[in-house]
């Protein structure tokens, strides 16, 4: 299902009635039917206030919501609370019922929808079979794991087959193994139920993990979109270079460790290492067809340059991957402009940093 959003406004009055917070300001977007959709932002960016006008959770101000056709933000109460059934939620804090059983929370959406007992019963152990816990059905939800409880929490949004699925910081209070095999259970689903999902998060390595679009959002506005191997290889926007960063730097420590050491139980697939911090001029984007090339050593030859690699990495995305180099040339500047100009035809993304 296809979600489409027309200028989406939403206000709120600040704690001490004097002024109004914008959290959603004019926000136009398109999610695509039947892939996993990345909203990401800091704290305080609107991801939440969006995810909540976009689920039908609150009305806008102004502007409109629509899935596929139909215009959804204005339904009357009853098609509302009908709509809201072909929709499922994963929340950060598991939001599960302590007295209830495994399955029998993942009964509980089908119980309140009037499914008879025995159709319930048949459903319950068909998602407990979709999220690897076919013996945890009994299950006081105390005894469960972190993990186990979001992959509960999965099994129920479920239920009701919804046509997209929503993930409000689904991932936020796991560790960083768990949070990678439930990312790998929310795209197996995806697939194989062909859902939409839309994934709002403050972790970049979410949306380099899952999703294949993303949408940046800063103070209530979309300041950047796009494909995720596009964000990660050419990102515009101040917010956006941002969290990159910290994925960089957070590679950069699992590798070495903070203290420059190497570290141990390092992800081979998503490392990226300065190991001088001086220099750094040019930052050289390699698409995943251009990062086995010998692309350097070609340009010494064919022009009168030495270049000095500064920092190096890949970072594998859902689909792909892309490289990153920080890297200072010597030579005349005529020669490394035309250099340069060599690089960006040969399909390398080419940015100046520093003077």
């Amino acid at each position: 299902m296809k979600i489409q959003l027309n200028d989406l406004k939403k206000s709120y009055s600040s704690p001490d009635g004097t002024t109004q917070i914008h959290a959603v300001d004019g926000v136009s977007l398109e999610i695509p039917s039947n892939q996993i959709f990345g909203i990401i932002g800091k704290s305080g960016a609107g991801k939440s206030s969006l995810v909540r006008l976009i689920s039908m959770m609150e009305h806008p101000d102004s502007g409109e919501v629509w899935y596929d056709d139909k215009r959804v933000d204005n339904l009357p109460e009853k098609e509302l609370v009908l709509q809201r059934r072909r929709i499922g939620m994963i929340f950060q804090n598991f939001n599960l019922f302590s007295s209830r059983s495994a399955g029998q929370n993942i009964a509980y959406p089908m119980e309140i929808c009037g499914v008879p007992k025995e159709k319930i019963n048949a459903r319950v152990d068909e998602l407990l079979a979709l999220v690897e816990l076919s013996d945890r059905k009994d299950a006081r939800i105390s005894t469960l794991s972190g993990g186990q409880k979001q992959r509960i929490a999965i099994a129920r949004a479920l239920a009701n087959n919804p046509d997209i699925l929503f993930c409000d910081e689904a991932t936020s209070a796991l560790d960083p193994q768990t949070t990678k095999s439930i990312l790998d259970l929310i795209r197996r689903i995806q697939s194989q139920m062909n859902l939409t999902v839309v994934m709002i998060t403050h972790q970049m390595e979410v949306v380099r993990d899952a999703c294949s679009q993303v949408a940046v959002i800063n103070e209530g506005k979309v300041v950047e979109q796009g494909s995720v191997n596009d964000i990660f290889l050419n990102p515009k926007h101040s917010v956006t270079k941002d969290f990159l960063s910290h994925i960089s730097s957070n590679a950069r420590d699992a590798v070495f460790g903070s203290d420059g050491v190497s570290a141990a139980g390092t992800d081979s697939d998503n490392q990226f290492v300065r190991w001088s911090k001086e220099g750094g001029a040019y930052e050289l984007g390699f698409p995943s067809d251009l990062q086995g090339a010998p692309v350097l050593s070609h340009l010494a030859k064919d022009f009168d340059i030495e270049f000095n690699i500064r920092a190096a990495g890949v970072q594998k995305l859902t689909d792909s991957s892309v490289g990153r180099m920080i890297i200072d040339f010597t030579g005349s500047d005529d020669e490394i402009e035309k250099a340069v100009e060599c690089l960006k035809n040969k399909g390398l993304i080419v940015k100046k940093v520093a003077e």
